[in-house]
């Protein structure tokens, strides 16, 4: 035998190059060309046994020229995939994320070669990073105004690490990308899915007492505060906070006394935007207890003379529904002056401070307490799934177990 190698079948287009061999395929681009596509490698064989892929890819359909880098598909997945099918608030927290951790980190390597050790490092490197320094942030409001200076541009980092919930939420942006790479079919697996990040402990939360939240009201109604009614709403019916804040006059009905929640306030980065709840399943016909009823008819009678004080001046939508709860001047209530007013009523009715949703909880908790059938807890608060409403919301206040547990002693004695 002269030993010289026999080619195998499509070898035709392998050739020599450099100090290995190339190989082309004849593909069709997403943009409907024809043209090569090339391989490379060290050996004969590891250029054919990729040529033998790229054979079966372009066979599949159209192949992309040029693989884009992390931080490239990322921005192309924000635009084309979830700015058109998301909240607009999911897009903006996700391009967020995306900016200021992942494109920093990972942003500079090619998609199809980052591995699960490149996501491994940078996930165990994010705890440790002061997100002050990093992003600019202190050094920014220096030099628009240097008396403002606080941390890092005087020198002294302000220690403002990421917390276990930050670092979970950006691997689950990156994993979600990757997903959408995936059926791109520029990657064969989800690496971001092969992590492993730090473990995050739920923060207990202490529900209101029916005492406390009695209290807490009292002491928005004696005070005359605007937004009592929205504590009603978030007490009595378990509203979202972006639930009060888009309630809409045509969906009150006093003297039926039925209230339709199906729209939201948000706010996206400096814009307030009215946009229709989350999911379907948190759209709900909800009946008004009396307390409630007679809330929202307060609220009208002091709007109506807000407008009457304002004249000119009041700047309701000019297109759109009237909202329930407005500034002086008929703006929209932002979710920030709802959060710091709720925390000053807490401070002034001399209760437990409580977030808005955490009163919210206080609903669920109360209910439970009352011994309300679980499915109607979680219609009243729109859930979709019962173990959402029983083993995140509804739990049971130490006064309600002391005497279950005494109810149980007295039987067994």
């Amino acid at each position: 035998m002269s030993g010289k190698r026999v080619r195998q079948n499509g070898e035709g287009s392998i050739f020599p190059y450099r100090n290995g061999f190339g190989a082309y395929v004849w593909i069709t681009t997403p943009a409907g060309r024809r043209q090569r596509k090339y391989v490379y490698g060290k050996t004969r064989e590891v250029v054919h046994a990729k040529w033998v892929a790229l054979t079966q890819q372009a066979a599949r359909g159209p192949v992309l020229t040029k693989v884009p880098t992390v931080g490239q598909y990322l921005h192309r997945w924000l635009t084309e995939t979830v700015a058109p099918n998301l909240a607009p608030l999911t897009h903006a927290t996700y391009e967020s994320h995306v900016r200021n951790y992942i494109e920093p980190g990972l942003g500079k390597i090619r998609i199809d070669r980052l591995r699960v050790s490149d996501v491994q490092s940078w996930l165990n490197v994010l705890p440790s990073q002061c997100q002050c320094c990093t992003q600019g942030k202190d050094a920014r409001r220096a030099e628009r105004a240097p008396a403002t200076a606080r941390c890092c541009a005087k020198g002294q980092c302000c220690r403002s690490f990421p917390s276990a919930r930050s670092i979970k939420d950006v691997r689950t942006v990156l994993r979600s990308a990757l997903s959408s790479a995936m059926r791109d079919e520029l990657v064969e697996r989800n690496v971001a899915a092969l992590v492993k990040t730090p473990r995050q402990r739920r923060r207990k939360v202490v529900p209101w007492s029916s005492d406390e939240a009695r209290r807490f009201l009292e002491s928005a109604r004696s005070d005359g505060d605007p937004l009592y009614a929205a504590y009603i709403l978030v007490l009595v019916l378990g509203l979202r906070k972006g639930e009060v804040l888009g309630l809409a006059w045509d969906a009150v009905d006093l003297d039926a006394g039925v209230v339709i929640v199906d729209h939201q306030l948000q706010r996206v980065r400096r814009e307030l935007l009215r946009r229709e709840t989350k999911t379907e399943a948190s759209d709900a016909d909800l009946p008004l207890p009396r307390l409630v009823s007679t809330a929202l008819q307060l609220r009208r009678d002091a709007q109506e003379k807000d407008r009457m004080e304002a004249g000119e001046a009041w700047r309701a939508l000019p297109e759109g529904p009237h909202l329930v709860f407005t500034g002086r001047f008929g703006t929209p209530v932002d979710p920030r002056t709802l959060n710091r007013k709720f925390t000053e009523r807490c401070t002034l009715a001399s209760v437990r401070h409580l977030t808005v949703h955490d009163a919210r909880r206080t609903c669920a908790t109360l209910l439970v307490d009352l011994d309300v059938h679980p499915r109607v807890i979680m219609r009243i608060l729109r859930h979709a799934d019962l173990s959402v409403t029983m083993e995140v919301y509804a739990k049971a206040s130490s006064a309600a177990t002391t005497e279950a547990l005494r109810r149980l002693g007295d039987s067994l004695e």
